[in-house]
């Protein structure tokens, strides 16, 4: 059994460009794989922040960021980008759906970049999420609901490690993000990938067992 963690955060640090003024203070962090984390805190605290950080979209100043026991600080952009297309899918609260590509199209270009294109495997998500139907429609043919489904399914659809969620299901009705959630965390079970989900939406924090206040773990400099 693979014991290494999903993700784990060590002494990191990031801080406003040009400035000494810090954004994140970390002193520690771990995700083990197929754990399932909600996370939450203010406006502009540093949320975001962080998933771009363990994706590798922002480096740290210092510190460490693995992400299934690779350094993403240690590594060039490009190495960074094909990393996280490999072990990460990301789920936006906006959908970023490319609009000019097909339901299945959509969910291949994803496989694609991480190297894992497998049709059959597609053909099931699409069927797991009673989108077969619609598999040739673009996503401004789609309700909202049916967006995040195919969300849900491009971030998992290449088999990651972990799977980051910012604010999923902030552009959702009640219900409609209940059942959005109650989807992105069986699939994520299935899969066994883990989950770091950040949402404001106090329901949807208390639903997670494991669950933080971002404010509780960034420690100001001294």
């Amino acid at each position: 059994m693979n014991e290494r963690p999903a993700v784990r955060l060590e002494k990191v640090i990031k801080r406003f460009p040009g400035s000494q003024e810090t954004i994140l203070n970390l002193p520690g962090l771990t995700l083990k794989r197929g754990q399932q984390v909600a996370l939450r805190g203010r406006s502009g605290s540093g949320k975001s922040t962080l998933l771009n950080l363990i994706a590798g979209l922002l480096v740290a100043d210092s510190g460490v960021v693995e992400v299934d026991g690779r350094d993403m600080g240690q590594l060039r952009e490009s190495a960074r980008d094909q990393w996280r297309g490999q072990r990460i899918g990301y789920v936006h609260q906006s959908f970023h759906l490319l609009p000019g590509m097909t339901v299945r199209e959509n969910l291949w270009l994803a496989a694609a970049l991480s190297g894992s294109q497998d049709p059959q495997r597609i053909d099931r998500y699409l069927e797991r999420l009673d989108l077969q139907k619609r598999r040739n429609y673009r996503p401004a043919q789609l309700s909202q609901g049916q967006q995040q489904r195919v969300a849900v399914a491009r971030a998992l659809v290449h088999q990651p490690v972990l799977v980051l969620a910012d604010e999923p299901t902030g552009n959702l009705d009640a219900e409609l993000a209940q059942t959005a959630l109650q989807l992105l965390r069986e699939m994520c079970r299935e899969s066994g990938a883990a989950l770091l989900l950040v949402s404001h939406d106090q329901r949807i924090y208390e639903a997670f067992e494991d669950r933080f206040d971002l404010a509780e773990l960034n420690q100001p400099c001294s």
